[in-house]
């Protein structure tokens, strides 16, 4: 019977000691994640194409532009075209205190209501019950403007619901949706009604990684539903809360352009007119293309401003904000 002889193995090195093999080299980090950048590439490309070279067109603000020439043979204003922000021209006065005055009311009364909205979602026992509310209220948040506006005035205009139904009991006619004094109050309605659903998803989501335990040991120590939200639920989202408000802060004065152009006519300027507004009815309309340039360029760097305040209070008090410095 013969035998096969394995092959020895290689002697150690001098010294003895087990055979000690070399890790295996690490690919770079471009062949590695080369899939992820070729996918990354697309929503790169919209993101420079339609945020970042645009900011380009901002030169017109220093320009007094003619858009049959172009943005290179268009002649130099300097710092003119700023004069309606210090000179204090009457319709830009206008639009910047409605524009402030939407932005206060939205603050103050669109900003809770998502959370008011997931706080009482979660207070919810059955989860079929729950699920089948959130897809009722997700749905106006996919409704364009426009048919939330067609909506509204089907309820609430001249001929609409409302006021038929008041007319077949003889009781008069509200004047809602061409009433400037309610106009404010009207535009808030709609966008909580629109986007108060849509935005409990990040308090939802939030919420639903408080450990249960927590409210089991508030419970035990006599602590009330009111108390157990004030104790346990609240300081859960104070870190997102903190975070959107920032967010919100750079969109201040961008308080629903599309939102404002459709129900404009029916209220006037005087009371409708915002910055958004502005821009597009002495640019577009009005072919006052640096003015408005100016106005818009002013309140992006308002907005960014706000940003970099807000999350700089955020990290006095101990919060992450948008970013850590």
């Amino acid at each position: 019977m013969t035998t096969v002889q394995q092959p020895a193995a290689p002697a150690a090195e001098e010294g003895g000691g087990a055979d000690i093999r070399r890790p295996p080299r690490l690919r770079p980090a471009g062949r590695r994640d080369v899939a992820l950048f070729w996918f990354a590439i697309p929503g790169l490309t919209a993101l420079l194409l339609f945020h970042y070279v645009p900011l380009l067109g901002n030169v017109i603000a220093f320009q007094d532009y003619q858009p049959y020439i172009g943005i290179m043979h268009s002649p130099w204003s300097g710092l003119d075209n700023f004069d309606v922000l210090f000179n204090g021209d009457d319709q830009f006065l206008r639009a910047l205190v409605n524009t402030l005055q939407l932005t206060l009311i939205q603050v103050v009364f669109v900003f809770p209501a998502p959370i008011l909205l997931a706080l009482a979602l979660n207070s919810l026992v059955s989860e079929r019950i729950k699920k089948w509310v959130q897809n009722v209220l997700y749905l106006p948040h996919f409704l364009s403007w426009v048919v939330v506006v067609a909506l509204f005035q089907q309820m609430l205009g001249n001929t609409g619901m409302l006021n038929l139904f008041l007319q077949a009991h003889d009781l008069g006619t509200w004047n809602i949706i061409g009433n400037p004094e309610l106009f404010k109050s009207l535009l808030t309605s709609q966008v909580i009604w629109k986007d108060s659903g849509w935005g409990t998803i990040l308090f939802l989501a939030a919420l639903s990684r408080v450990d249960n335990d927590l409210y089991e040991a508030a419970a035990m120590d006599g602590a009330s539903r009111l108390r157990q939200t004030w104790h346990v639920t609240l300081p859960a989202l104070r870190g997102l809360v903190i975070l959107l408000l920032i967010l919100r802060l750079g969109d201040a004065l961008s308080v629903g352009f599309e939102q404002i152009l459709l129900q404009q006519t029916g209220v006037g300027l005087e009371n409708s007119e915002v910055m958004d507004t502005y821009v597009y009815n002495h640019g577009l309309l009005g072919g006052d293309w640096g003015v408005s340039a100016a106005v818009g360029l002013v309140k992006g760097l308002v907005g960014v401003v706000l940003v970099l305040g807000a999350n700089k209070v955020a990290h006095l008090f101990g919060e992450e904000g948008v970013y850590t410095s």
